[in-house]
């Protein structure tokens, strides 16, 4: 019996070794589980984070979108405001330059409307100014022409005579 005793104790040796593997296998596959448990409630509280942040971020979008819809808005009233404002300025430098023909003066912009007006300007003034020089030229004194000498050709002596005793006098 000593060989079956034998046998029997190397194979309890045999089964304790492979209960001790089997225990260290299992530890390991316990701390392996553990360590994926940790990082899978990592994973998971990272998640929320994540969703947290994804609500945040569709807030503030959301906020951003009016806050952009309302900007516009605003713009358009601006726009609206100056494209008003322009309009009133150019019926004004209408009306304080009455010399110069409305349809000359003309713009989109207050930029436009003053070159507009500078233009109609130097053109009312141009115009004038030649107007000016042909009057001159054309200029007819007022009242009776100015009177000068009689010709004495062809009148007779005694019309000669008469003349004469009239510039005498």
């Amino acid at each position: 019996m000593s060989e079956e005793t034998q046998a029997t104790q190397e194979t309890q040796q045999t089964l304790k070794a492979e209960l001790e593997e089997e225990k260290e296998a299992k530890a390991a596959a316990e701390a392996a589980l553990a360590e994926k448990d940790t990082r899978i409630a990592e994973l998971q509280a990272e998640g929320e984070a994540l969703r947290a942040e994804q609500s945040n971020l569709q807030t503030s979008l959301s906020e951003a979108k009016q806050g952009s819809e309302a900007a516009a808005a605003e713009l358009a009233q601006v726009k609206e405001a100056h494209g008003q404002a322009v309009s009133k300025y150019l019926d004004a430098v209408r009306l304080a330059n009455p010399t110069i023909p409305q349809d000359i003066i003309t713009g989109g912009t207050i930029e436009e409307i003053d070159a507009s007006l500078a233009k109609a300007t130097t053109i009312a003034e141009s115009v004038k100014a030649n107007l000016e020089a042909q009057a001159k030229e054309t200029r007819v004194p007022a009242g009776a022409p100015t009177r000068g000498e009689i010709s004495l050709e062809g009148l007779t002596p005694r019309e000669k005579i008469a003349a004469g005793i009239q510039q005498g006098s």
